[in-house]
């Protein structure tokens, strides 16, 4: 039976790719970005939305409700991917990576939720990443954000199950995407000479572009996860793409001083002169 599949960050990469998995499952697809015209291609339902933005998120609603009296499956996928020492961050820069990755999804599911409990088997999906599981120098702020995420995932877990909601977090591993290029020019915006992490410029945008070295086809991670979500009773944590297993392990089994010593060499920290 076809789903109703409300899905946020549909422009590129993961969303988009989820997007038309979904389609390709036969299910009913309503896709939001930005920028509409991003979407372009798609067939199915296509939406103007800001994740950040109240009166975004309200007129969504709003349009969707004029032809659905029901969401099945809601996945909260936009996000930014923040890069660069945060001792050093600008803190509205902190702010907006948190804003968007960790409040924008609860605030979407806020907003859809009385349209979930409509559903006879609704589904809530967080994006969140293995950047979650596991630190690395460099990302704190968006390793931070998903962390959060999965946190509220975890709540939201037990606290909509008594509601008949199910709520899984998906933590992809590397996914091709513009995420990394994406960061590395927002690192440019902020990161001047007189910045005490300057001399390791080409190691934070290094660490920016490392998630993407051998990454998974955004194409073949969705739908391996659109799979695992068309399972009757999906697992809470699904991890698919390039080292979505491996790094959860090293933070599980390889000791913190151990783990903090690898990366700061692997991320040029050894470089950097008190």
């Amino acid at each position: 039976m076809s789903r109703i599949v409300l899905i946020t960050g549909c422009s590129t990469g993961i969303g988009r790719a989820l997007a038309q998995a979904f389609i390709d499952n036969g299910d009913i697809v309503l896709a939001t970005a930005r920028n509409p015209s991003s979407l372009n291609g798609l067939d199915c339902d296509q939406f103007a939305l800001d994740v950040t933005d109240a009166d975004s998120l309200s007129a969504l609603h709003k349009e969707v409700s004029k032809t659905y009296d029901k969401v099945d499956v809601l996945v909260n996928n936009a996000g930014v991917a923040t890069m660069g020492p945060v001792a050093t961050m600008p803190l509205d820069t902190l702010r907006q990576q948190l804003e968007t990755n960790t409040v924008a999804p609860l605030a979407v599911l806020q907003t859809f939720l009385p349209m979930l409990q409509e559903s006879q088997a609704p589904m809530l999906v967080n994006i969140g990443s293995v950047s979650g599981v596991l630190t690395t120098p460099f990302a704190g702020a968006y390793c931070a954000s998903k962390r959060a995420l999965h946190a509220l995932g975890d709540a939201l877990r037990m606290e909509l199950g008594p509601l008949g909601i199910r709520v899984i977090t998906v933590q992809p591993g590397g996914v091709k995407s513009a995420l990394g290029d994406n960061a590395s020019a927002e690192v440019d915006r902020w990161l001047d000479q007189d910045n005490l992490y300057w001399p390791l410029r080409d190691d934070i945008i290094g660490r920016a572009k490392a998630q993407q070295e051998g990454a998974t086809a955004a194409d073949k991670f969705a739908e391996e996860v659109v799979v695992k979500l068309t399972d009757e009773k999906p697992e809470p944590i699904i991890r698919a793409g390039a080292k979505s297993t491996l790094l959860p392990a090293l933070e599980r089994w390889v000791p913190t001083e151990r783990l903090d010593a690898l990366l700061s060499k692997k991320f040029g920290l050894n470089k950097l002169k008190s």
